[in-house]
């Protein structure tokens, strides 16, 4: 049949009152409605008529062709409505555009029709709102809490109605717009997204499920699982995901003879895949605790359980005895295996869970056997019995613990059970993984083992910056804590006493916290290297010493214990309470809220707020951070109230400015429950708690990628009167998407052109927050054009997130880090750059080869969880801008890049495993080569033009000799004289005894010898090629070995004996070893070492025959001991003259508040 040309004639068939005429039109039209719906749209109210005509035989027809018009009329929900009304015309198996956007179209209806009628319930009280705080913000302060005033104030709070309807991350339509009159309330369901009114209207709701029914299946009959869970995920819809993962498992079992292994696993996969969108995609987190729930339950139905998804569901849950009982199952379970798996999940939880949610494991451990025998030998044959049913145990354990009272939990008959000695012994080792000792134990023998630290960086960085300024003295400083954070490596201090001597007040205070970065993690040791450092009981007529490196040294026991709740903290507890000095109140504050981080402890609680309401703006910031860091994330409506409270009674800024932290702080991942606060603290007047209320909301989201976040921060941005605000709106950004860092350069590009500095520098500073050790191109480049940025601080804010982003790069995972490293120490030498560029400089230098080039800057866990400290330490570190003491917080996000393998008895044993990638792609970076003539930084003397041609005829003279005369090769008599030819001639001789270096590293003495900066980069690059072209693909590494991320996916363990119990995730690992029998070899630890204790001097004098004179050195301390004892009687001497000449004269280049003058 030809196609027709106008539709003009069968269009006059459906007013006709004949049936038959009416159905033969509709047939026509519905086969050629692509190219005459344009003359059939004017009739289509007849064909509604039709369809709504009960009597008219062929109601599904019309239906069809009414929904092909209103396709093409781009109208889609009446062509879905008009779709499901046709019924089974409507072929969900045919493949066109009609089709696949009917159906895309009612998926989407089916998620917000589903999500309507499950609205967001809490799981628990996690994200509920909090209640009205009793001081709160008054609704009449200012008029600012008004209807009209939020509504004009430029940062609305988190209303929908007030907000813009487009997401920059939503896919959703940007016509979608909040109407609360709609089904459900504007609160029900996702925000924004409700069904059409049409779908409620004309009632087809059962078409709807039909069809969206009919697609499942489909999907089932397909194994395409993935995609009916994420509908049912998006639609809250957690009936239709456990009935996925249950059919998925019930085809696993019927078809497992006939597919072979893939089908073996594919319940597990699933569950994996469910597990990851959760964790991952998931931002509302009551519905991801449902859904975590949701995958315990059916732990049942899978033939293997997975034990380390269900402690990251139990960890996430917060759920302490379901954790403490799996622990127990495995152990009492008595195998190898089971034992390891055991100690693993142990060393996960650490890393992954707070303080108290350990402590609470700890103690819900089972203990000594009761007295008791009978009932005992009852117990023990039903653990024997119950071996034969591990998966229905774990279950049934998990759900008593989860559902049973309090009281039933601590009665619980686990107490009374007898232990054998090695199940005694596991829970004793467990207990010590739970606390942290081992795991901080092996980071330190790991980061002491493979320090690569280069010193002539650090003395380069000390040579170059004036040591009377204290900017630059904390500068060197801060580079020193940085690049041997760990190490417990503080020989630097030792090798420069005259140096560390110039110290004064607060630049003593923050040499002596250094300490505690660079020996973190030393719990054998820490409190005997600062004993000379802390405070001492009043006695008359003696001399305590300084109260600088008093305060700083309890701030470095803080550092030293940080996030280890130990005896430390109640050392540090009982000097606080009895400091008099402020400075010493200071430092108290500051390590407690380190030591204790997420204790929740209201004594430690009450005896900050006590030293707080004093009102020292000394002491007061510190103490306001200090109770954030104690009640960190708990959500404490108490100690709420009287933050806020108190921060409205105060008259200093800076105990106010502590005080917004600290509420931020205690609002740590707390994500919806944190909405109301973020209200009221950006409706307030004071800038600093609209900018605390911006770090609130940031710490409430970190990691979630939030839309509602992202869209308040960038609203903010752009709209709020303080520079203060917008700084640290755009700075948080990196905070909630760090899970993205992709995303992130897209969304800062023109906010790193603002006309406002504080934006450029907030725009660069989230950069480094969320591309921290990526080394992404698109964030580089991005940056590299504000280093030569006119203001000062923004250079700054640049040259440190690019040492964040560069951290542990080498020049085969991006060429850019060669010149990047170069640029760091020209800043540093430039006697024309200002001093807060200067101070960028070397703090940067300090980042980038953190903990000895063994640590990257990450704000995840190895297993994908939120890494608590690390964010907490990065959050406070940008404090630093405020307070440089404040600049130690980031050493808590240095997290080392090892491979740490233990066997079953948790002894490191000594084998190889595999790396399948060259040795160079992942290799530590070339240690520089001190130029003798470039150590001191002189201004390179005025040449005469007629002198320069001079010198340029002699060498060429030269050269023309030494091309002559080929029979000997010799070294230049000038060696000043820096040319091509003659770095070739000098290199050959090299290469000759290294055969080799002879072509791959030939480039990097020409790189650094050589005067001409261009050809730099394009050589380094090209040799490296040629080096890496030469070596073998495949090596083997040492265990407590540097392994970084990108690195994991390559890692095996070829070697029979050991095998690991899980993939590689960095950090822990632990192996099980197949020939226990066969004697091991173990690797000892060297970082176990006696320390040297200095005596506390009485006076002055005595303090600087100390600190000059010959000490007497047993043979067995190490000199990072001494290096402390030593720096003792410096830090520790107070500063006589510290109101000198020398001191108090400042440079022109101090003015660091400068907008960049010297440089026009």
């Amino acid at each position: 049949m030809v196609g027709l040309t106008s539709a003009a004639g069968v269009v006059g068939f459906l007013s006709e009152p004949d049936p038959e005429l009416q159905i033969f039109a509709l047939r026509v039209l519905d086969e050629e409605i692509e190219s005459l719906w344009t003359e059939v749209a004017g009739s289509v109210g007849e064909i509604e008529a039709l369809y709504e005509d009960e009597s008219f035989p062929e109601r599904e027809l019309a239906a069809l062709v009414a929904a092909k018009v209103y396709y093409n009329l781009q109208e889609y929900d009446e062509s879905m409505v008009f779709a499901l009304g046709a019924g089974k015309l409507f072929n969900l198996d045919n493949d066109g555009e009609f089709e696949d956007t009917i159906i895309s179209k009612c998926v989407d209806t089916y998620i917000a029709l589903s999500a309507m009628h499950n609205p967001a319930v809490p799981a628990n009280t996690v994200n509920q709102a909090l209640p009205q705080l009793t001081t709160a913000f008054p609704s009449t302060v200012n008029g600012a809490a008004s209807t009209s005033a939020v509504l004009a104030s430029p940062t609305t709070p988190f209303s929908q109605s007030t907000l813009p309807s487009k997401s920059l991350l939503s896919r959703q339509d940007s016509s979608t717009t909040f109407d609360p009159s709609l089904p459900g309330g504007g609160n029900a369901g996702i925000p924004g997204a409700h069904p059409s009114p049409l779908i409620l209207q004309r009632g087809i709701q059962k078409q709807l499920h039909a069809i969206v029914e009919q697609l499942f299946e489909r999907c089932y009959r397909k194994g395409r699982y993935r995609q009916v869970v994420g509908i049912a995920v998006e639609a809250r819809n957690l009936d239709k995901l456990r009935q996925t993962i249950l059919r998925a498992n019930e085809d696993q079992k019927k078809e497992r003879n006939t597919r072979g292994g893939d089908l073996v696993e594919r319940g597990e996969e699933l569950m994996e895949y469910v597990l990851d969108i959760c964790m991952g995609i998931v931002q509302e987190r009551g519905l991801r605790n449902e859904i975590l729930r949701l995958i315990l339950d059916l732990l049942n139905d899978i033939p293997a359980p997975e034990y380390f998804s269900i402690a990251k569901c139990i960890v996430y849950l917060n759920e302490h005895k379901m954790a403490s009982n799996l622990l127990s199952l495995l152990v009492k379970k008595g195998d190898a295996k089971s034992l390891a798996i055991a100690y693993q999940i142990a060393f996960d939880m650490y890393d992954n869970s707070t303080q108290e949610f350990l402590k609470k494991v700890r103690q819900d451990l089972p203990t000594a056997p009761a007295p008791s025998t009978e009932v005992h030998s009852d117990q023990m044959e039903q653990d024997t019995n119950a071996h034969t049913e591990e998966s229905e145990q774990l279950l049934q354990e998990l759900n008593d613990s989860a559902g049973a009272p309090a009281s039933s939990m601590n009665d619980s008959p686990k107490k009374q059970e007898p232990l054998s000695a090695e199940a005694q012994k596991a829970f004793e080792s467990i207990g010590d993984i739970l606390r942290g000792t081992k795991t901080i134990e092996l980071d330190l023998e790991f980061l002491y083992r493979n320090n690569r630290t280069d010193m002539s960086i650090l003395n380069k960085i000390k040579d170059s910056l004036e040591a009377r300024n204290s900017i630059f003295h904390t500068a060197v400083t801060l580079a020193n804590a940085f690049m041997h954070a760990g190490t417990t490596n503080d020989r630097f201090f030792r090798d420069n006493l005259e140096w560390l001597g110039k110290a004064v007040n607060w630049s003593k205070f923050t040499a002596t916290a250094a300490l505690g970065v660079i020996h973190r993690g030393n719990l054998g040791q820490g409190q005997k290297l600062l004993e000379p450092y802390l405070p001492k009981d009043q006695i008359a007529g003696a001399n305590t010493g300084s109260a600088y490196s008093q305060g700083g040294s309890l701030y470095a026991l803080g550092l030293i214990y940080a996030n280890h709740e130990t005896f430390a903290l109640d050392l540090i507890r009982g000097h606080f309470k009895k400091a008099t000095e402020e400075v010493v109140q200071h430092g108290g504050a500051l390590g407690l809220g380190v030591a204790g981080m997420a204790t929740g402890d209201e004594g430690i609680y009450d005896d900050l707020k006590n030293v707080l309401y004093t009102d020292s703006a000394l002491n007061g910031e510190a103490v306001g951070i200090a109770m954030g860091l104690i009640m960190l994330g708990t959500g404490s409506v108490k100690a709420l109230e009287d933050m806020i409270q108190y921060a409205h009674d105060t008259q200093h800024e800076k105990i106010v400015r502590g005080l917004a932290l600290g509420m931020a702080l205690i609002m740590y991942g707390r994500q919806e429950g944190a909405d109301q606060l973020v209200n009221w603290l950006l409706e307030d007047p004071d800038p600093i708690l609209r900018y605390g209320g911006i770090q609130t909301l940031a710490l409430a989201y970190c990691g979630t990628s939030s839309n509602k976040a992202v869209r308040k921060l960038l609203h903010v941005a752009v709209s709020d009167v303080s520079d203060d605000v917008r700084r640290i709106a755009v700075m948080s950004l990196g905070f909630i998407l760090f899970r993205k860092p992709n995303s992130v350069p897209r969304m800062v590009e023109l906010l790193s052109e603002s006309y406002n500095p504080h934006v450029r520098y907030g725009a660069a500073m989230a950069l480094g927050i969320s591309c921290a050790g990526t080394g992404l191109d698109e964030a580089i480049d991005l940056l590299e054009p504000m280093i030569k940025d006119p203001t000062d601080f923004v250079r700054q804010g640049a040259l440190i997130s690019l040492s964040m982003i560069m951290v542990q790069q080498n020049e085969a995972m991006n060429p850019k880090v060669g010149t990047i490293r170069k640029t760091l120490q020209k800043a540093i030498g430039d006697r024309h750059e200002d001093a807060m560029t200067k101070f960028g400089s070397a703090v940067s230098l300090g980042i980038i080869d953190a903990g000895g080039r063994n640590c990257t800057i990450s704000l995840q866990t190895q297993t994908g969880n939120l890494n608590m400290a690390g964010i907490v330490g990065m959050a406070v570190f940008t404090q630093y801008w405020y307070w440089f003491p404040l600049t130690h917080f980031l050493s808590l996000s240095f997290t080392p890049t090892s491979v740490i393998a233990l066997d079953q008895d948790l002894e490191a044993p000594s084998f190889k495993f595999h790396s399948a990638t060259r040795p160079s792609l992942f290799d530590y970076p070339p240690e520089q080569e001190a130029k003798v003539e470039d150590a001191p930084e002189k201004v390179k003397t005025a040449v005469l033009s007629t002198t320069a041609q001079a010198k340029r005829r002699a060498q060429k003279k030269e050269k023309q000799q030494r091309r002559e005369s080929m029979d000997i090769d010799q070294t230049p008599t000038t060696p000043k004289v820096s040319t091509m030819d003659d770095k070739m001639d000098t290199d050959e001789p090299t290469a000759k005894g290294d055969e080799d270096k002879k072509e791959g590293e030939k480039s990097e003495p020409e790189a650094k010898e050589g005067e001409e900066a261009k050809e730099i980069p394009a050589a380094a690059p090209e040799g490296l090629k040629k080096r890496m072209e030469k070596e073998k693909v495949g090596y083997e590494i040492e265990n407590m070995s540097r392994v970084l991320p990108a690195q994991l996916k390559f890692i095996s363990f070829p070697d029979g004996r050991y095998e690991p119990v899980k993939k590689p995730t960095g950090g822990v690992i632990l192996v099980i070893d197949n020939t226990p029998s066969e004697p091991k070899s173990l690797i000892e630890f060297k970082a176990r070492k006696s320390v040297k204790v200095a005596v506390a001097s009485e006076t002055l004098q005595d303090r600087v025959n100390d600190a000059f004179g010959q000490q007497t050195t047993a043979g067995g301390s190490s000199n990072e001991a001494t290096g402390a004892a030593e720096a003792a009687g410096v830090l520790t001497a107070i500063d006589e003259d510290g109101e000198g000449a020398e001191e108090a004269d400042t440079p022109g280049e101090f003015e660091y508040h400068s907008d960049g003058g010297d440089e026009n």
